[in-house]
């Protein structure tokens, strides 16, 4: 599947969604105008991509932000009608007749320079692939993607999948780390680099909601409606798919420079290069495994286990005889004790209901997505009031301003909505972040302090606040110590900013 681990593509909330529909298509519209951050589709116009993203950060609420930017994403379409007539339902296809909509993005030039960064390797960052004759090939050396073998390699007709760019490429980095914060969902990348009139994939389907951004050049899209109803929202991606399994697409195209193309999770697709143009797109994924059953997966469980504890129904023990009359070989048979049977187990899954710890459950969904989470890329103000901008330094033979000085009147807030996260576990309350998160999936463990029960209320009260300064004496907190001590150990790991700075240089 082209989504590689932990580059899931996933969506925002769409309500339920029914069986595929045709495809939307847009008409050329042009370049959108650019427009002050707030307004409506702000465009890369003025400074592409890096200017657009510039531009957000000026908004001070951190959801606005992430609102403005997926608003850009699927202009000239509304998010409202996107999530209603599109998402988890059927693709859309923006033409924008704009070759410089995502300029400053991601280019074969950014993509020729991290391979001569070094950090580069097969396989784990880069894959090498090709597809011929219905024959999908992956044609990974072992150790570090020198340039000479990854560009011989292209030259030869293989397409190059550079996973996770945004551990390389600090606007793509950007650009994710705000667009999580609008699907409460990991937000990953993939690039793909594919030389004229070659194929790199079969086709297959994905468990990811997929953005296609064309970036340079054209390629031939076919896209077609999951085969089945089982096929419709799937959990996991498809084994590569034969030309032959295939119906007739719903949607064909070329798309071109400043295009996108949308299709949910299940639907097949495969991309190919014309004879004349080499293509390079990036494919930004969201919600995988983020649906109503991944929740499931971690609710009944837990719902079990506390009707368990707290209901003796749950303990008592199997009616004796009872493998003599169920089972499949009785399925058949017309039993009174069976039919008693299955009434008590059919009452003791819907008392389960009022067993279930909803909230707690939905806390460690969000928990896994924080481990998920790219760590925030701070502006030029932001790293000015937080502990990433502090001017503690070696100067003339001693420490200069390392005192990290809060007092009651000192003004916090969050550095973003999104970066923490409160859960009630058996080891205390742990207060999950992502601001030393790493920029490649899952190589930090989850970051978190275990807090006071007593500071949750504070922890609540900051997040409520957002994006408003509240003074570190209105903390709900015991003491005043302790409200300081909250506020300086929040300011430590990147958690809270001031409204000025604590050390004036």
């Amino acid at each position: 599947a082209e989504a590689a681990p932990g580059s899931a593509e996933k969506k925002p909330p769409g309500g339920p969604a029914p069986s595929p529909g045709a495809p939307r298509v847009r008409a050329p519209v042009g370049s959108t105008e650019a427009k002050p951050p707030g307004g409506p589709a702000a465009s890369s116009v003025g400074g592409g991509v890096p200017g657009l993203l510039r531009r957000l950060g000026l908004l001070e609420d951190s959801r606005r932000r992430a609102a403005e930017l997926f608003r850009w994403l699927v202009a000239p379409v509304e998010p409202g009608e996107f999530a209603g007539r599109h998402w988890e339902r059927a693709p859309l296809l923006v033409r924008r007749g704009d070759p410089g909509y995502y300029a400053g993005l991601f280019s074969t030039a950014d993509f020729d320079a991290i391979l001569r960064s070094g950090e580069v390797q097969f396989g784990t960052h880069l894959d090498v692939t090709s597809y011929a004759e219905g024959v999908r090939e992956t044609h990974n050396p072992v150790g570090r993607a020198l340039p000479a073998v990854v560009w011989d390699f292209y030259q030869n007709g293989c397409s190059l999948r550079l996973l996770n760019p945004q551990a390389f490429s600090a606007t793509v980095w950007h650009l994710l780390s705000i667009l999580q914060e609008y699907f409460g969902s990991m937000a990953g990348a993939n690039t793909y680099l594919t030389p004229p009139g070659t194929q790199g994939f079969a086709p297959h389907y994905d468990d990811i909601e997929a953005f296609v951004l064309q970036l340079e050049g054209k390629k031939h899209w076919r896209v077609y409606s999951p085969r089945t109803d089982t096929e419709v929202l799937p959990q996991f991606s498809s084994a590569n798919l034969t030309q032959a399994e295939l119906g007739k697409p719903v949607l064909e195209v070329v798309l071109e420079a400043g295009d996108l193309l949308y299709f949910p999770r299940g639907f097949i697709h495969q991309g190919d290069c014309l004879p004349d143009a080499h293509s390079l797109h990036i494919t930004v994924s969201s919600y995988q495994r983020n649906s109503w059953g991944d929740l499931l997966e971690k609710l009944l469980p837990a719902a079990l286990q506390m009707a368990l504890e707290e209901d003796v129904e749950y303990r008592q023990g199997l009616p004796m005889g009872y493998l003599g009359y169920m089972g499949v070989a009785n399925s058949d048979a017309a039993d009174t004790h069976r039919t008693a049977f299955v009434e008590k187990l059919q009452r003791l899954m819907k008392k389960l209901v009022d067993y279930a710890p909803i909230d707690a459950a939905v806390d460690q969904r969000a928990k896994s997505f924080l481990h998920d989470c790219l760590p925030p890329v701070l502006t030029q103000s932001e790293k000015q009031l937080s502990v990433y901008g502090f001017p503690a330094q070696w100067q003339d033979g001693s420490p200069r301003n390392v005192d990290i000085l809060v007092t009651k009147d000192t003004e916090v807030r969050l550095l973003r909505h999104g970066i923490i996260r409160l859960c009630n576990e058996e080891a205390g309350v742990m207060l999950y972040y992502t601001t030393e998160n790493s920029r490649v999936y899952h190589k930090e463990e989850p970051k978190y302090l275990e807090i006071d029960p007593e500071y949750t209320d504070s922890i609540e009260f900051l997040l409520s606040s957002y994006p408003n300064h509240v003074t570190v004496d209105t903390l709900p907190c015991g003491t005043l110590d302790d409200k300081i001590s909250l506020a300086t150990l929040l300011f430590e790991k990147g958690i809270l900013t001031t409204k000025k700075p604590l050390v004036q240089v």
